[in-house]
């Protein structure tokens, strides 16, 4: 042994006694900061009362994370070894023995520091805290500013997603890799639906889209642009290069009093990638109907910086064709049928997803100067995309605001000359998204850590649409316009702060602090003139603006902005070895509105080492944003029952018509979370929670009902400058409008284990119960929004997965489940509903690893090509499918996937 070790240094400690007794049971104090792995292995056999024998020169060059409080050893040498290429070559009980673990490339991006490796092939042992503590182990950052706790021993629940269950599907889209791993997070595809067919609106727990907080390594990401149905502004997480991510954590509980205004049902925390290495993939998929094409490339490279230090780029590429699930509307078969000699195509309109393409990029890096890390990232996206909107009947008496004749203004003109067949227009978004962020940070002694940042973002879309006519200007109107831009742009400074201070307790009071300010501007600008004239055909009943979706005027071009000031306090206290508790405040002061004060309460008790409880209550809020208050548009839609064109306006609630009709000013909505769950591990890899939950939320933002307006209302609206009022038949405002309670429940289970010495398997399952209830407001009276809000996303969510690896092949079975859900019509002329059964997906996919540094991956998702029920009450528009559905609807994709190291 002497002989074999000779160049090995030993590292003992004072055996500790009792070795039969668990493994649980074997705990000790640690207090260790981030530092160089040859000398944090030293003080953890210490610490430990162990030996761990080590070769010198496998130590160059490592890092290690701090590692503080009471844990038990084989919990605590698995996060001290997490993140670096040591794994446990032997334990038994007295002396560990490390070496190094192979990295043959995995079927996604490396996780970063904070994740285990998978075991690499044959003679690989998986890492200690697959043994363990499985999943559970994870230490996370999101709900907590305690460096310590991990997903056992936080007092909220948090998922932690890595690279791999992010990327295990066929999109390279991040929300809709969530909706595929977090049963709890919905995203609607809304195609032909206006902006919202290509900025997707997401859901976590069933609420709205913007109230969940999004965060990029723990610093605030920007909203969209846009806004979407009933108003919602959240951000876009199709921004974010997914090939850049290191893991996501996912905290499923109100956390407004510790991150501030939007955290009302969460918050989804994104952690670049920063393992050094140079990797790429290369991707192509196809629906099974032949159509959806997209091909997807990626290249990161990060390399280290100094003692600790790194940097990181990402670029990613995607482009895709469209998909069509659509019939010929019966309009256009009679129009056919009724006029031979005309060539009407078939379909007239295509609904699916459309042409996209996008080119992603990020770059993060931090360098250590002396006691200080400066640090920076940013992300850049940009893309184009376009799809087509409802078809236009050339029939002068049927659709005589487009096609009508008006001979005493444009004499002898018609229509029909450009367009004898009808029209599709086409609608396209160009957009460009960024987001930096710098600063500095650092420790004062051993007790406090602070740190200093700010941040940029960006969101930049320009809509235009082509193969249309502005119908009011006649011979002169253009067929393509330029329908002017929206921008969402956001600057926050920070100052943070973490102090432990020994209090006597059983570890260290742990107490965070800080100020935010923030500053938000939203801007229109205005399209090209002929996309929003009112021309001289106008008097004669000719529609102005462009067809289907008018421009934005210079009346409505301009930039609002709204700043808020915010101060929070964040206490963590173990007031005995097994409860902990936690208690958090925040104060907020708006420029636009006023002030808002959040708390939150929280506490976990360990029944054992393996079994906890844990409960939090909290106060939220949301604000109302510039773009909502100030903001007013124009959209177009087809009567399912009439099969007529109709134009509703929404104004902004300080619109003097829209105060007159009933309109007030937004205020903030308000949340109350209750949350009440148990956490447990095993020594044989299963691992799991249940968490109950109940989110009341007052004032939420909504669409105020639709009113029908007068020719005197309209005259109202045109004499503002209102683009396209003439036209009108029906407006709307954003509005506080009414009250919902969601109550759910979450159970989360994970096993993994090896076995036949070579091979691991690792199940994962997931459900969410999500029922959601109008308790208070108009929307008590208005039958179509009261359905959607408690109708329109399912209730019972499941996901699960089973992998099995045994070098050189991974196969991977997923099954997905979504519940029962109620979309309506939307039609002006009253609403028809229609309920969809639950539907279940199944994807399955191997992958061979040619060499460590190559592998392939043959996968399909949905390979049963399951369709939900065809949506009979959108018919009679061509429409296959409910374009509401909060899963895919477009049949099965299969793909494969090409994956490098270096």
């Amino acid at each position: 042994m002497i002989k074999k070790y000779g160049s090995f240094f030993a590292l003992c400690g004072t055996a500790l006694a009792g070795w039969a007794v668990p493994a649980w049971a074997q705990s000790a104090h640690f207090d260790l900061p981030a530092q160089p792995a040859a000398r944090s292995i030293p003080l953890f056999a210490q610490q430990a009362g162990i030996q761990i024998l080590a070769p010198t020169d496998l130590l160059d060059g490592i890092t290690t994370a701090a590692l503080r409080g009471d844990l038990d050893r084989h919990q605590a040498l698995a996060r001290l070894l997490k993140g670096t290429p040591l794994v446990v070559a032997s334990d038994d009980g007295r002396t560990v023995v490390l070496k190094l673990a192979p990295t043959p490339v995995s079927t996604a991006a490396p996780v970063r520091k904070a994740q285990a490796a998978a075991p690499a092939g044959p003679g690989a042992e998986p890492q200690l805290a697959d043994a363990a503590g499985g999943a559970l182990d994870e230490v996370v950052v999101t709900g907590t500013r305690d460096r310590g706790r991990t997903q056992f021993t936080t007092m909220t629940p948090v998922d932690v997603l890595s690279a791999k269950d992010l990327q295990d599907g066929a999109s390279n889209q991040l929300l809709e890799n969530l909706t595929q791993v977090i049963p709890g997070f919905n995203v609607q595809k809304l195609p032909s639906s206006d902006g919202g067919q290509f900025i997707r609106p997401a859901h976590l727990r069933g609420l709205s889209p913007d109230q969940t907080l999004v965060l990029i390594n723990g610093k605030r990401f920007h909203r969209t642009a846009y806004l979407g149905t009933r108003g919602a502004q959240g951000p876009d997480l199709a921004q974010i290069p997914d090939f850049a991510i290191g893991r996501v954590e996912v905290l499923r509980d109100g956390a407004s009093a510790q991150y501030g205004s939007d955290a009302i049902a969460g918050v989804i925390n994104i952690q670049l990638d920063d393992r050094p290495g140079v990797y790429g993939y290369m991707q192509g998929s196809q629906y099974y109907a032949g159509d959806g094409t997209t091909w997807n490339g990626g290249l990161r490279g990060a390399t280290e910086i100094g003692d600790g230090g790194h940097l990181m780029a990402t670029a990613e590429w995607s482009d895709g064709t469209l998909t069509s699930r659509t019939h010929q509307r019966a309009d256009a078969q009679a129009f056919q049928a009724a006029n031979p000699q005309l060539t009407i195509a078939n379909p007239v309109q295509r609904w699916g997803r459309p042409d996209e393409s996008s080119y992603h990029y990020a770059v993060d890096g931090l360098l250590p100067v002396g006691a200080v890390e400066l640090y920076g990232f940013m992300t850049i996206a940009t893309g184009e995309g376009m799809n087509d909107i409802n078809w236009r009947i050339p029939d002068p008496k049927s659709n005589s605001s487009v096609y009508g004749l008006a001979p005493k203004v444009f004499l002898g003109w018609d229509l029909r000359s450009i367009y004898p067949n009808g029209f599709t227009p086409k609608e396209g978004i160009k957009y460009t998204d960024y987001q930096a962020a710098w600063g500095a940070r650092g420790h004062v002694g051993g007790d406090l850590d602070w740190d200093l940042s700010g941040s940029y973002g960006e969101n930049e879309s320009r809509f235009f649409l082509n193969n249309s006519v502005n119908a009011s200007l006649g011979p002169s109107s253009p067929t393509n316009f330029n329908l002017g831009t929206q921008r969402q742009d956001e600057f926050n400074l920070n100052a943070d702060g973490v102090y432990r201070l020994d209090a006597g307790l059983d570890e260290p009071l742990n107490i965070a602090f800080g100020a935010e300010r923030r500053l938000e501007i939203y801007t229109v600008e205005a399209g090209d003139k002929a996309s929003y004239q009112v021309g001289p055909g106008a008097a004669a009943g000719l529609a102005s603006g462009a067809n289907g979706f008018p421009g934005f005027s210079d009346l409505q071009a301009g930039s609002w902005y709204q700043t808020s000031y915010a101060g929070y306090l964040d206490m963590e206290a173990k007031l005995t070895p097994d409860w902990t508790v936690g208690a958090a405040g925040r104060y907020e002061t708006y420029s636009g509105f006023g002030d808002k004060m959040t708390y939150k309460a929280s506490t976990r008790y360990e029944i054992t080492p393996d079994l906890a409880l844990r409960a939090s209550y909290s106060t939220g809020f949301r604000a109302p944003t510039p773009g909502q208050i100030n903001s007013l548009s124009t959209s177009q839609g087809l009567d399912t029952k009439t099969l007529q064109l109709f134009t509703s306006g929404r104004l902004s609630p300080d619109n003097p018509l829209a105060v007159a009709l009933g309109a007030k000013p937004l205020s903030p909505e308000t949340s109350r979370n209750y949350s009440l769950g148990a956490v447990w591990r095993t020594d044989v890899g299963l691992s799991g929670s249940v968490d109950a939950y109940q989110v009341d939320v007052d004032h939420r933002f909504s669409s105020s009902p639709t009113i029908n307006l007068t020719a005197a209302q309209k005259a109202q609206l045109v004499a503002q400058g209102v683009p396209g009022a003439d036209n009108f038949t029906s407006v709307y405002w954003f509005t506080n409008d009414f009250n919902t309670r969601t109550q759910g429940l979450d159970v989360v289970l994970d096993y993994t284990q090896p076995v036949f010495d070579t091979a691991r398997i690792d199940m994962k399952l997931a459900y969410n119960h999500n029922l959601t209830m109008v308790t208070g407001g108009s929307l008590n009276a208005n039958p179509t929004q009261k359905v959607l809000y408690e109708q329109g996303l399912p209730k019972n969510n499941i996901t699960g997965s089973l992998t099995y690896s045994d070098n050189p092949f991974d196969y991977q079975v997923r099954v997905r489940y979504y519940g029962g859900w109620t979309d309506s019509s939307g039609n002006s002329t009253g609403d028809i509903f229609q309920t969809f059964d639950g539907i279940t997906f199944v994807d399955l996919s191997v992958t061979y690893h040619i060499t460590e540094n190559l592998a392939v991956k043959v996968a399909g998702e949905n390979i049963f090509d399951t369709y939900p029920a065809k949506a009979i009450y959108q018919a009679s528009r061509g429409i296959e499918y409910s374009r509401n559905a909060p899963y895919d609807t477009y049949g099965g994709r299969y793909y494969v996937r090409f994956n490098a190291a270096f």
